[in-house]
Order: C-alpha cells, then sequence, then structure tokens
C-alpha cells in the first residue's frame, strides 16, 4: 500500500599569472561545497517529520516508528525491523544499532534540540581567521600523532619546510619515510584522501636502487604512481609551471660529495673553470640532516631538499588544496621541526554564500505517478562534499528527468553535531531519506533494505537501482539499457560475480560463522546495480515478515536475496555488463565507481559534449 502523498513545500610565465590569479575568486566561488551548514536562520524539520515523545521503549521507538510514533514522512525511512530475528549476530547488532538510532534521532530532530540564536538576532558574526603560518617542534609533532594541522588548508604559494633526518634501519629494511597531505577524515572510519604521498625509499625497492614515488589515494584507491629512480624526465615529457617532474641523480653519496669538493675547489680556489656537468646525489641519507621544502604553484607541487629542486607533482583531479587538513611525517624518520607558511587566512567553505545559487539543486516535489527508474544513493552523514559533488553533476540530469528519481540515503552519526547539520541539508534540498539506525559499516546493508522500501512504498517505481556517493552515473545510456529488457521480466543488471569466494584473511576477512559456505551467490558489485520492482518489493516484504537474512556486505546480500526470490517466486534473468565499473572508470560506463568531486565534475564536463571519456590522473 503506498503513503499518502505530502504536498510540495513552496613560460612567458610573468604574462600568464596575472589573468590566472585573478580568476582565483571565483574558481573559489564554484567550490563544490558552496552550502555553509552553520547557518544563523534555524532550518527546521520538514512538516512530514514529526518525532514522538512517547515513553515508550528506545527499542519501539527506533524499530516501529513508521507504525507507532508518526515518523512516515518523505525525509525518514519507514524501514520496518520489528520481526527481525535478532539471534543472528548481525541482527542482534541491528537492533542494537535501531535503538540507539531512537536516541540519535530524538536528540536531533526534537523540537527545541538545536540551540537558540544569538541574542540580539543579528549577522552571524564573520567566521574566525586563520594563521598565516604553523609550527611544531619535533616533540610537539610526536605529541599531536606526527602530523600538523592546516587550519584552512593550502593555496597558491603555500610551503612546508621539514627539517629532519633519516632513521639508520637493519640491514635487510626499505629505509623510507612519506611527507603527506591529507584530507579531513570523515569521520565514520575511512581513510583520509592523500592529496600528495611523497615516499623516498632509501635503499630502493623492488627497483634496487634509491627512489622517490608520488601519488594520491582516495577512498582507499591509490592512483597511478609517479617514481622517480635516478634519471631526469625525458625532454618531450610535461613539465609543472617549467620544472621537470624528476631530476637526475647518481652515485653514492660520500663519493659524489668528495666530486663536489674537488670541482668547487678547482672552480674557487686554484681558478680553474670546470663546467663539466655533475651528477647530484640522492638527497636523502641515513642520520644525515636534510631540509626539504614543499611549495604549491599554479599547476603542482614541488619540493626541493637542501635548497635544490628534486622532484614536481602535477595537481590531479579531484584533489584541491583547500581540502588539505593536515600534513603528516611518518616512517624511518626522525623530525627536528616543521613550518608552514604563507597559509590561507579563510577557508573558501566558510565564506558568506547566497543560497540563491543553490535553489537549482533542490529536489522536485515527489511524482504523482508512477516512476520508470529510482536511484538509491548510499551516503554517510559527514559525507557532505560528495553529496554535493553528485548533486551538481550526474543528479542534474534527474531532476530534469520525469521518468527518474533519486535519493540519498544516510544513517545516524554518533555525533550529534554531524546529525544536526544533515537536518539542514536534509530541509534544504529535499533528497535525503534518513535511516534512523546508529550507522555502522556492518550494517550498510540495512540502507539497501530502506532503498528497497521507498521505492515501492513512497514511489512507484519499476526498476530501483542502487549505488554510492563515490559513482557516476550516466542516466540517459543506464535507462536505454533498462529499456532492452522485455517488459514483465524479472532482472537483476549489474557487473555481476559468479563463484566468488569468501576472504578468510584480511582487512576484508568473512568467517566461517558469518558465511559457512565455500562461495556467495551470484552478485552485483555494490557501487552501481538494478533490480526490478518485484524483487524489491520481495526484499521489503520477508523484511517485513522476519525470514530475511541480513549479511554484512551489502551487494553480496543482494545477490542472497534474489536467490531466494528465485527459489520461491519466479526466475530471474542475470544481466552481467562491464560497464558498470567496479574500480575506477572506463570509456563509455554506465557507472564510474571512486570518484572523488573533483572527477564528478570533470566527467560531467566531459559528458555534457558528448565524450562519456574518464577523467583519470594524469
Amino acid at each position: 500500500m503506498r503513503r499518502p502523498r505530502r504536498a510540495a513545500a513552496g613560460c612567458g610565465c610573468g604574462r600568464r599569472l596575472r589573468p590566472l590569479l585573478m580568476l582565483l575568486p571565483f574558481a573559489a566561488l564554484l567550490s563544490v561545497a558552496t552550502f555553509s551548514l552553520h547557518s544563523p536562520v534555524g532550518l527546521v524539520v520538514p512538516a512530514a517529520v514529526t518525532v514522538a515523545t512517547s515513553t515508550d521503549t528506545d527499542t519501539d521507538t527506533a524499530s516501529s516508528h513508521h507504525h507507532h510514533h508518526g515518523l512516515v514522512g518523505d525525509a525518514v525511512s519507514g524501514i520496518d525491523i520489528r520481526a527481525l530475528n535478532a539471534t543472528p549476530p548481525l541482527h542482534a547488532a541491528a537492533v542494537r544499532a535501531f535503538r540507539s538510532g531512537g536516541r540519535l534521532l530524538r536528540e536531533a530532530f526534537l523540537p527545541g534540540a538545536a540551540p537558540p540564536p544569538a541574542v540580539g538576532g543579528g549577522p552571524d558574526p564573520s567566521p574566525p581567521r586563520c594563521p598565516p603560518f604553523v609550527a611544531l617542534s619535533g616533540a610537539e609533532l610526536r605529541g599531536a600523532g606526527d602530523a600538523l594541522a592546516l587550519p584552512c588548508g593550502l593555496g597558491l604559494g603555500s610551503h612546508v619546510t621539514v627539517v629532519g633526518s633519516p632513521r639508520r634501519v637493519a640491514a635487510n629494511a626499505v629505509a623510507q619515510f612519506a611527507v603527506e597531505v591529507r584530507g579531513g577524515g570523515d569521520g565514520d572510519g575511512d581513510e583520509a584522501a592523500r592529496i600528495l604521498h611523497f615516499n623516498p625509499r632509501l635503499r630502493g625497492d623492488w627497483s634496487g636502487r634509491p627512489v622517490i614515488e608520488q601519488n594520491t589515494r582516495f577512498r582507499g584507491q591509490w592512483g597511478p604512481a609517479l617514481r622517480c629512480e635516478g634519471w631526469r624526465s625525458r625532454p618531450d615529457e610535461e613539465t609543472v609551471d617549467g620544472l621537470v617532474k624528476c631530476e637526475q641523480w647518481g652515485g653514492n653519496y660520500g663519493s659524489k660529495l668528495n666530486e663536489l669538493k674537488k670541482m668547487w675547489f678547482l672552480n674557487r680556489v686554484a681558478g680553474q673553470r670546470n663546467r663539466g656537468s655533475m651528477d647530484w646525489p640522492y638527497p636523502f641519507v641515513e642520520d644525515e640532516l636534510f631540509v626539504l621544502t614543499l611549495s604549491t604553484g599554479l599547476e603542482g607541487y614541488h619540493v626541493q631538499v637542501d635548497g635544490r629542486h628534486v622532484a614536481s607533482f602535477p595537481y590531479r583531479v579531484g584533489y584541491s588544496l583547500e581540502d588539505a587538513a593536515i600534513l603528516s611525517v611518518n616512517g624511518d624518520v626522525d623530525i627536528q621541526s616543521i613550518v608552514a607558511g604563507s597559509l590561507p587566512m579563510a577557508h573558501p567553505r566558510n565564506a558568506q554564500r547566497n543560497l540563491e545559487l543553490l535553489t537549482e539543486l533542490k529536489a522536485p516535489p515527489l511524482p504523482e505517478e508512477p516512476i520508470e527508474l529510482f536511484i538509491g544513493i548510499l551516503s554517510a552523514g559527514s559525507h557532505f562534499t560528495e553529496r554535493m559533488a553528485v548533486r551538481r553533476s550526474w543528479m542534474s540530469s534527474v531532476r530534469n528527468s520525469s521518468g527518474a528519481m533519486a535519493r540519498f540515503f544516510v544513517a545516524l552519526n554518533g555525533r550529534k553535531k554531524v546529525n544536526e547539520d544533515l537536518k539542514k541539508e536534509a530541509n534544504f534540498f529535499g533528497d535525503i531519506v534518513i535511516v534512523p539506525f546508529a550507522d555502522s559499516y556492518d550494517l550498510v546493508v540495512l540502507k539497501t533494505v530502506a532503498i528497497c522500501e521507498y521505492a515501492t512504498r513512497v514511489v512507484s517505481a519499476k526498476y530501483i537501482m542502487k549505488c554510492d556517493d563515490d559513482t557516476f552515473v550516466r542516466l540517459d545510456s543506464v535507462m536505454a539499457d533498462v529499456r532492452k529488457i522485455p517488459y514483465g521480466k524479472s532482472f537483476y543488471l549489474g557487473n555481476i560475480n559468479y563463484y566468488h569466494r569468501p576472504l578468510r584473511e584480511g582487512k576484508w576477512a568473512v568467517s566461517f560463522e558469518e558465511w559457512p559456505r565455500e562461495a556467495y551467490p551470484p552478485y552485483a558489485n555494490g557501487p552501481g546495480y538494478i533490480v526490478s520492482s518485484d524483487i524489491a518489493n520481495f526484499v521489503v516484504s520477508e523484511m517485513e515478515k522476519g525470514r530475511l537474512n541480513l549479511f554484512k556486505m551489502e551487494d553480496v546480500s543482494m545477490g542472497m536475496w534474489v536467490g531466494q526470490f528465485v527459489d520461491t517466486v519466479k526466475a530471474v534473468d542475470y544481466i552481467h555488463s562491464l560497464r558498470f565499473c567496479q574500480f575506477g572508470c572506463v570509456d563509455d560506463y554506465l557507472t564510474a565507481h571512486y570518484q572523488s568531486p573533483g572527477q564528478m565534475a570533470c566527467l560531467w564536463d566531459k559528458l555534457a559534449q558528448g565524450r562519456p571519456q574518464c577523467c583519470n590522473p594524469r
């Protein structure tokens, strides 16, 4: 039975530098995160969302709100877990998470939960200014977890100087350390993005010679490495602000130092002029002090060691200077001091924004008629930047489509402030469905059930798609592929895995207690797949009857549920397509995964030009 509809709420570098600098304020204005969640204007919970103040138990409030406490609005999921068998450990964890979710929901959504406005009702004071430089001694750096905070990120012309010495290690060790510019952590256990990873390996690695490796990392995925292995970059290779990516070095440090001293003596003391070329040694030596300076240019990062340029690394799509949160130094190195200067004194995201610029990103009212495709996007409470990137890119095509609709599905965070910000964001954009449980990785599967519930009970969709907030969806092509399937067919479309065995060791290990069988059922990779509405209805019905089994990997869970549907209801067409990309992107994709906010914008720009091509790091 469908819910009642709610009424909609109303080298000539000098010549080139000046125009580029003039564009910087406009570039900041058009940054992805253009919406401040700290507006003094109190954004209220939508009228459709109410939170009961009943004295019922937390369990009842959390797990049966759809039926008992009036949380039937479009902004809160109506998923019902009351009949869930709480004996399996994961099911018991789900019940506890909904119990905690009831408390978190009341704290963030009850009227009066938000702090009162400042007395006097004046405008919000200007955001605090950030210091233009920060510095730590080696002892202070170690006390801070080997990380220097960058209060307002980095800007054009910022520089960081690190003074230290590589530590001598065992004879068979690599002897390496890393200087990294990292983005802020998302608060949900994900590793922070590596905006720059500068990694000297003094004794070499598989190459057998000293090397410096530079790279980026997003959502656990490394980009293509730039390795400097002792030879200068090719003359035909692109430069970075006119500097080569890799300088040349060679030989033993001691012998090269003696050659340099001899050349200096002949040139300066003996009066000779020796203009022969000289290969500088590898810039790092165990137990020898170095001074490393990292600076930011127009086109990339530049690294000097002891006053000599060593390497440059071009900026990569999706990794912006303003996202820098910390600079960390770790590994086999002892740091004496670290200083960052010429830092921006205000973060672009703290600037006042005109909300009228964002009205075009608001979701349209719920459709009165059935739709063709519903897209549920899994997200986390603190992934505001990722959601803004989706809204500004491929979700634009959804908003302009009469046959498609998309919503973010977000669970509650353990921090009240994150939930309060989420409430404001949901109220403004109208495209968030809050799934009322305390979020955790093992329970992401509950968001998938919530997608099925919303797509079949709140809206009436023929096809239901699930994706992640770092997935780029090429909507027109996806819908064209779906329309090729004969009408009335039950289907499961995506990048299908067959005979995939669970990993028993490592980060993604699955115990025999969690999955006793040798292989998983056929399942589509989680970054993007589509099922017919009868399968989604089956999932919701089985949950409400207490017969739905949950597994911590949501994509495997869907494969398991489709298998149960086949066994008890009817046959299903399994449709495999590699164009639903599991790792990264391929040209002519249907979905691209692990796309940073900057890559989302790049893909959207290319698609607007009729080029479904990837925006991979260079």
